[in-house]
């Protein structure tokens, strides 16, 4: 009998929201979805205590790059929460979407939120290596293994210090917490859809971990976050340094 809390095979469909003709007001209407989702699972309060960790050893400012950062929602809610702390952070978000980026760079002006947004393809573009903290949420799900891979073995190799990624774990609760919550924080059909695939797409944590070791992420640790999460953590050894080439995005 299979276990009622899994779901066996991984199964990754075209997401909705991926495509380059869907009408800006329904893409706009699904980010702003996707936020309210976030924030219902607490996106930001899985990657901020580390980063406030961090923070508090190096007594710096710290820089930190958010990959495939949709409409912004994480790095601005960083931002307030850094703000709240007293931790200085210069925080970009950056996607390979333009319209997801001026989306970002709308709320970031009506924040008056001091975040960059810039384009930038996270799997095909180099990444620069200028900034201690990189981050992706909700982004690992959308790749195949061999991307995945390649998404974690840059992200390493342009991080200074910290490697983040938070991410959804593949299981039969999930699909139907998914299903509700969807229905519960968003009127847009695309979000309904979307989001259950991408848990049908996303990975077991025993399958993160399979894709950590093979990045060569020395020393990661996953573990599972409620709800339904999952927080993959690198953190670079003394022993070695980051690659400082590659210019600011």
């Amino acid at each position: 009998m299979q276990q009622i809390g899994r779901v066996p095979d991984r199964v990754r469909e075209g997401e909705v929201m991926d495509r380059p003709e869907l009408d800006q007001r329904l893409h706009e209407q699904a980010l702003t979805g996707l936020a309210r989702l976030n924030w219902l699972s607490g996106s930001v309060g899985l990657v901020w205590p580390p980063i406030a960790e961090l923070a508090s050893q190096l007594r710096r400012p710290l820089s930190v790059l958010d990959l495939a950062t949709g409409g912004g929602d994480v790095p601005l809610r960083l931002w307030r929460r850094a703000r709240r702390a007293g931790v200085d952070l210069e925080i970009c978000g950056a996607d390979v979407s333009p319209r997801a980026v001026e989306f970002a760079r709308t709320r970031a002006r009506h924040a008056d939120a001091a975040v960059r947004f810039v384009e930038l393809d996270a799997l095909d573009d180099e990444l620069p290596r200028n900034f201690d903290v990189v981050v992706s949420s909700l982004f690992l799900h959308h790749l195949d293994r061999a991307e995945a891979v390649t998404l974690l073995t840059k992200m390493a190799a342009a991080a200074r210090h910290l490697v983040l990624v938070n991410d959804l774990v593949r299981s039969r609760l999930g699909l139907m917490a998914v299903y509700v919550a969807t229905r519960l924080v968003t009127t847009s059909s695309v979000v309904w859809g979307d989001g259950p695939r991408s848990v049908r797409a996303a990975f077991t944590l025993e399958e993160a971990r399979d894709l950590a070791t093979a990045a060569g992420l020395v020393g990661c640790n996953v573990s599972r976050r409620w709800p339904c999460r999952m927080l993959l953590e690198w953190t670079r050894s003394t022993d070695l340094p980051p690659n400082q080439e590659g210019s600011d995005p």
